[in-house]
């Protein structure tokens, strides 16, 4: 099992929020869309931009420059123009704190 490391408290990240986080040495987006917390790498893999002020929509993010859409939960490229998948990261919550790291592959 990956190792997870520490990224943020419950509490900083209301429904709906996001945070710009470092995971495994790699600048993500951790966000919740309900109770649900997801994290992906922040980078849209059509042209490099970040996803940061990307909006969320269900379980999906858009790239605010191009209209590339991913799944949170897989990384899958949802539309034109992206065609590879953006990195997700395994995320836990224990004791009010959010714990993040790879993927189980």
């Amino acid at each position: 099992m990956p190792e997870l490391e520490r990224v943020a408290e419950v509490c900083d990240l209301p429904p709906g929020g996001r945070l710009s986080v470092i995971i495994d040495d790699t600048p993500a987006l951790l966000l919740r869309v309900g109770d649900e917390y997801y994290a992906v790498e922040d980078v849209c893999t059509h042209d490099g931009q970040p996803l940061t002020d990307g909006p969320v929509s269900g379980h999906e993010i858009t790239c605010p420059r191009h209209g590339a859409r991913f799944d949170l939960k897989t990384g899958a490229p949802l539309c034109m123009p992206a065609t590879e998948p953006v990195q997700v990261f395994a995320v836990e919550v224990r004791d009010g704190q959010i714990f993040a790291g790879p993927q189980n592959d």
